[in-house]
């Protein structure tokens, strides 16, 4: 669909509104996973949440349906849809932390370096992802995996209020007490049901200097340092978020240059507490055989949040991740996944084991829609490449692996933040989300029955 010459355009859009062959609007749908490239028919740059609303109510006049481009950093790449209106939220980054009552409310465009910076600036932070451009509302939606996991939960778990736009135009405000069927949804059903332009965090006292852990073992090794991270993370759940991240050995002076080339695992870890305290705590997990290299310390925890950054920059590198929720971690699970690292066909690739447990087990499984909080561990495969000529192959390689390791998963249930490309569409929503699924349904049908927000993982509104 292309809009129509005649299309009257809102008053103070001329400037702003983005049509095909004009200078920004390549540029403003370009998202994270360079395999993406969808045309919507205008994106619309929003600076207000009276923007967002003009523009979905304009939307609606046309029987356009609506996308969301906050951080961008999906990688099913829901934030540009083809024949959608893309609203991009990008330009609204603003932070207002109150210290005293340590709550943080953010705009709906802004990244967690946004949120990173500004609480940290007063010795607080909230869970966020692993990668400082990730945008908030992405993460947020669908759960939130981050660092602090094992002492305060998930992003949503510290989701205290948002500000949501609806379908219909309406502006509303949904917390525990004010449509609390709107704010049970949000906090793991994604980007169904409006458009957030404010989110309310709460916030707990963390840094600036933290301890990580990051001692980095060939895969030659085997598997057994990784069976003795499995069971000391298991004691220390309550303190530890942590994961093995296999990938291979760049050509950096960083490494030994007999590793270059090589399949390897980092032990990653964040203590969630002081960091002299941490620092004696992982020192078992740092000495556990020949090493490729070690970049454990103290650091501040600004500087932990971008660590990862560089493995994912911004529409260069095609992307394909799944992942699985278990409730165990055993030998064989171990073993499979150290061999499906080495195996990967892209040395671009990463994958990982998450513990879990903690914090985020304690949210019983009808408190928000992320449901049961029973796993205590996560696979994710993230294979990532540069030539287009490797799609086919590598995609299908990863999907393999996947398929393969669902035997050891808990019916279905997977991370929404890692879907594929979404091409399992009401088949993989419906079995991630469990149970929760038909209540969303009937709050999906509430609150947005034309399904307009249908660029995520859709739930199909209950008429």
């Amino acid at each position: 669909m292309t809009i129509h010459p005649s299309t009257p355009i809102p008053a103070g859009w001329d400037q702003r509104l983005l049509r095909p062959g004009m200078a920004d609007f390549d540029r403003s749908r370009v998202v994270w996973n360079g395999m993406i490239d969808r045309m919507p028919v205008a994106i619309l740059p929003c600076r207000t949440t009276d923007d967002i609303r003009s523009g979905i109510l304009w939307a609606a006049a046309q029987g356009l349906p609506v996308s969301i481009k906050a951080g961008g950093h999906n990688v099913a790449g829901h934030a540009v849809g083809a024949g959608s209106l893309m609203l991009d939220l990008s330009p609204m980054r603003g932070v207002t932390v109150d210290p005293a009552a340590r709550t943080a409310w953010v705009e709906g465009g802004a990244l967690w370096q946004d949120v990173d910076r500004a609480t940290q600036a007063h010795g607080l932070a909230t869970p966020g992802g692993l990668i400082s451009e990730t945008g908030v509302a992405g993460l947020t939606l669908s759960g939130g995996v981050g660092w602090l996991r094992s002492r305060h939960g998930l992003t949503v778990d510290n989701l205290l209020a948002a500000e949501v736009v609806t379908a219909q135009g309406d502006i509303v405000l949904t917390d525990a007490t004010h449509h609390p069927d709107l704010f049970w949804a949000l906090r793991g059903g994604g980007g169904n049901f409006g458009v957030v332009s404010r989110f309310c965090f709460a916030l707990h006292p963390f840094g600036p200097e933290v301890m990580f852990c990051a001692p980095i073992y060939p895969a030659s090794a085997g598997a057994g340092p990784i069976r003795v991270w499995r069971d000391f993370v298991t004691r220390h759940a309550d303190v530890l978020g942590s994961l093995v991240e296999f990938s291979t050995v760049p050509e950096s002076p960083d490494y030994d240059s007999a590793y270059w080339g090589q399949r390897c695992y980092t032990i990653a870890a964040v203590y969630a507490g002081d960091a002299a305290e941490g620092e004696t705590l992982v020192a078992h997990l740092r000495d556990l055989g020949p090493k490729v290299a070690d970049f454990s310390g103290r650091m501040a925890y600004c500087d932990v949040q971008t660590l990862f950054d560089p493995l994912f920059p911004t529409g260069q590198y095609r992307c394909y991740w799944k992942s699985h929720l278990m409730a165990d971690l055993s030998d064989e699970m171990i073993d499979e996944g150290l061999a499906n690292a080495v195996a990967n066909p892209s040395d671009k690739s990463i994958s990982s084991f998450w513990n879990f447990g903690g914090a985020t087990a304690r949210v019983p499984a009808e408190a928000t829609a992320f449901g049961d909080r029973s796993f205590r561990w996560m696979y994710s495969l993230d294979s990532v490449w540069a030539d287009p000529a490797e799609d086919d192959l590598v995609r299908d390689w990863t999907r393999a692996a996947w398929t393969r390791f669902r035997r050891h998963a808990m019916q279905g249930r997977m991370y929404l933040n890692f879907p594929g490309l979404d091409e399992d569409g009401q088949d993989l929503t419906r079995r991630a989300h469990g149970a929760s699924y038909d209540r969303l349904a009937r709050i999906k049908g509430k609150w947005d029955p034309g399904n307009m927000f249908r660029f995520n993982q859709n739930i199909l509104p209950e008429s």
